[in-house]
Parts: C-alpha cells; structure tokens; sequence
C-alpha cells in the first residue's frame, strides 16, 4: 500500500462531517481472537449449520455450547489491540462519531469507545430461555454444558445466531448512523452478511466515501471502495491517527 492512499484516507477523514465505523471480525484477530471466515476461520472447523444456526442450538445445546466454551476461553483472555485503541481515539477526537461493529467480544468498549451500536449482540451476557433472567458470562460456570439458570432454563449468548433477528434498536440505530454518514470506515470485514453489509452500499449510495482497511481485497474493493488500505488494521489505523494529528485538522 502506498503512504499516497493513507494521506488521502487522512486528509478525507479530517474533512468529513460525519465519520462512522463498521468493524467486523478482522479488528479483533490480533487480539487472539479467530475469525469465522477465511483459513484460519472457526467454521473450517466447525460447521455453521450445526453450530451456529439458532434452530442448531435448541436441539443440541450442550453440542453447540462446547464451541461456544472453547470461544468465550479464547474471549477471555483477549485484549484490545492497537486498531480498537485508534478508534477509540478518532473518536475521543471528535472525528468518529460511532462504531457499528459485527462482532460479540466487547473489545471495542474496553477500549474506550463510547459510541458502539453491537449489530450481533454482546457475548458478554447470557439469557435464560426460559425466565428471560440475564446473567454476566463470568457469573456463570462452564464446567457443565449447556450452562442453567437457577430456574433450569438453558442458558443462551445474548448474540445473534443464523435465523435469528437484528435486535430492532440496533437495526434502526445503524441505518441511521448510515443515513447520517458522509464517510465510512470499513475495517476488518468482507461486509457479506446482509444486512449489516447494506450499510457501506447505503453510505456511497448518498456520495459518502469509502475507506476499507483489510488484509486483502473484498466484494467491496473493487465496487464500492472510494481508498482502499491494504494492510494489518493494528498497523494502518495508528498510523492514520498520528497523520491527522499531525495535520491539525481534528474537529472538536
């Protein structure tokens, strides 16, 4: 990637009057957390349709959930990265106005973002089936699978499986943070599952720019992608951040 096209992402980010971004699993890999696509992904070892569908998960509960155990090990121990922090301070900025994330791991939030619409929900709660009773993860022992609620109710991620449903607020708060967005940062994310995909083509549909920062080219590159930033996230966005300091262009 040349520094010609982080220039211009830092010359165009200072510029916008409404900058948003949407994460998704890439962001969070460097803080050890695997992806679901790609070659390394946990659907090449597990397959989605017996793992990750809801209807997966009520026949079979304590199968699912021996993933879902292995993964919340793994979310455990992980840490904000260097590309969560950058964000968090474009924001602190007042240069980013939200962050609409795909993933479940809070990591954003630890980080320092404020702003965070959690398009898939939060893996950080856990909801009773059966009484509705929420529970924080580290409340709860995983040593037996599926875990309970007092009441016997199976216990479920409060997270968005296949076949499931966007929850209605942060649908609506997406496309709106969408609707009001002149630039968007497209970060860690092929933007294939619809219909938080939607956003970016809603974004340059209305003339807004399109930033997208993957390790490799995307659907997205080619079609939509006003500069692309060809490169490890926890690389390019601290060092977009400095080049705006550096400018002096933050709005506040």
């Amino acid at each position: 990637m040349s520094d010609d096209a982080l220039f211009q992402a830092a010359e165009a980010l200072s510029r916008a009057h409404y900058a948003v971004a949407l994460t998704g699993a890439g962001i969070s890999v460097e803080s050890g957390i695997p992806a679901f696509r790609g070659a390394q992904g946990l659907w090449n070892r597990y397959d989605p349709a017996q793992y990750a569908h809801i209807s997966a998960f009520m026949d079979h509960p304590g199968k699912v959930w021996k993933m879902l155990g292995e993964l919340y090990g793994i979310m455990k121990r992980a840490q904000p990265n260097a590309a969560h922090i950058a964000l968090a301070e474009l924001e602190e900025m007042g240069l980013l106005k939200a962050v609409v994330t795909q993933n479940v791991d809070g990591l954003h939030q630890r980080a320092g973002s404020k702003r965070v619409i959690e398009f898939h929900g939060n893996g950080e709660t856990l909801v009773c089936l059966s009484c509705g009773r929420s529970f924080r993860v580290e409340e709860v022992s995983l040593d037996e699978l599926p875990p309970r609620c007092p009441c016997s109710g199976i216990l479920k991620p409060n997270v968005v499986f296949f076949g499931e449903s966007i929850p209605p607020e942060a649908l609506s708060e997406a496309f709106e943070e969408a609707r009001r967005c002149d630039l968007m940062l497209v970060v860690g994310t092929s933007a294939q599952v619809y219909p938080a995909a939607e956003l970016p083509y809603k974004v340059a549909r209305e003339g807004g720019t399109i930033i997208e920062v993957n390790l490799e080219e995307t659907g997205l590159t080619h079609d939509l992608t006003t500069l692309f930033l060809k490169g490890r996230a926890t690389d390019l966005l601290p060092r977009l951040v400095d080049l705006v300091k550096a400018e002096g262009q933050a709005f506040t």
